[in-house]
């Protein structure tokens, strides 16, 4: 019992208290470039949540069995991009093939998964958080993707209602995009503290 508490805790931290987007400020180019519809941004947000729970998983373990015990920890950088970018390529192949108009709307925001610096920063923040756990790994991982998604999902949702709403000349377009960006992480700053893991 005690073991699935701290998953327990460790996914609500990863996806509310230190959410990589309001948090961290990871991962903003999607976030700020695919959220104008929500199904654009569902979609991003499912697409990421995959890539990043592979490449988390799959990283810890590369990290763990081969470059720690052979000392090559100054090659994480190259592998790790090697091993995002051959998820993203899963993605992007399954993507074209089964939703072509989704694809297509995703446009140049779907290969710069890659370049995605939230998932680059989940692997990096797995070592730094000292995680040991192949288990806390793979749930950690898995919550920083659905971390995203909500966070993408909330600003898509927001974005698609300030087309309603009476939005001064001046403040159209990105500059309600970004203070629209900064109340949301004020408002998840609220969570500061609750929760003291990783």
């Amino acid at each position: 019992m005690d073991r699935l508490h701290v998953l327990l805790m460790g996914f609500i931290s990863i996806v509310l208290i230190n959410n990589l987007v309001f948090t961290k400020f990871l991962g903003i180019c999607p976030y700020l470039g695919v959220s104008g519809r929500i199904d654009m941004a569902f979609g991003m947000g499912l697409a990421v949540t995959f890539v990043v729970t592979l490449s988390g998983t799959l990283t810890w373990l590369i990290d763990n069995l081969i470059l720690m015990p052979m000392h090559l920890e100054v090659t994480r950088y190259v592998c790790f991009i090697l091993v995002i970018a051959g998820a993203v390529q899963l993605v992007e192949m399954y993507v074209r093939k089964f939703f072509p108009s989704l694809y297509k709307s995703f446009g140049i925001f779907l290969p710069l998964i890659t370049t995605n610096c939230a998932i680059l920063g989940l692997c990096l923040f797995l070592n730094l958080w000292g995680r040991d756990n192949l288990l806390e790994a793979v749930v950690l991982s898995f919550g920083a993707g659905i971390g995203f998604t909500m966070a993408i999902c909330i600003m898509a949702g927001i974005r698609e209602n300030l087309h309603l709403a009476d939005v001064p000349d001046c403040l159209k377009g990105a500059p309600i995009t970004l203070i629209t960006a900064g109340l949301l992480a004020l408002a998840f700053m609220g969570f500061a503290g609750m929760i003291k893991w990783p």
